[in-house]
């Protein structure tokens, strides 16, 4: 199925740079990165995005988690921050593709359930206040 087929244009490429910042880090590896993080970013309905991605390698050979990343992108007007470290690429793709999902659905969906009014505890006077019952208007 085709953009056409569903009516659905493409959705804009975030403007979200992944790059390496240190060590060595292979194309390939970059790549598969890049395109985890493109797709955890990559759904309509988000404001504009912009930011930065680094990914570095240990080179070190004891470090238990050589593969790192931070990245700084703009949702909108907020900033979302991440970071990780794992064992090798591959998961360090998947970890980033799952913090950044995660940050992301929250900032996009905070404004939701934000500064919700409620009315207050029985004990403060509100529903179900059993004092309330106690007085009667003419008394």
């Amino acid at each position: 199925m085709t953009p056409r087929d569903t009516g659905v244009q493409g959705t804009p490429i975030p403007a979200v740079r992944v790059r390496a910042a240190e060590g060595d880090v292979d194309d390939a590896s970059l790549e598969r990165i890049r395109d985890k993080v493109l797709a955890a970013l990559n759904r309509p309905g988000l404001p504009p995005l912009g930011g930065e991605v680094r990914i570095a390698r240990a080179t070190a050979r004891h470090t238990e988690q050589p593969w790192s990343a931070r990245g700084e992108i703009r949702v909108g007007a907020d900033l979302v921050v991440v970071h990780a470290q794992e064992t090798s690429a591959y998961r360090l793709a998947e970890r980033l593709h799952d913090r950044l999902r995660g940050q992301v659905e929250r900032v996009v969906h905070r404004g939701e359930t934000a500064r919700r009014t409620s009315a207050p505890p029985p004990w403060r006077g509100g529903p179900g206040d059993a004092r309330a019952a106690e007085v009667s208007p003419g008394s």
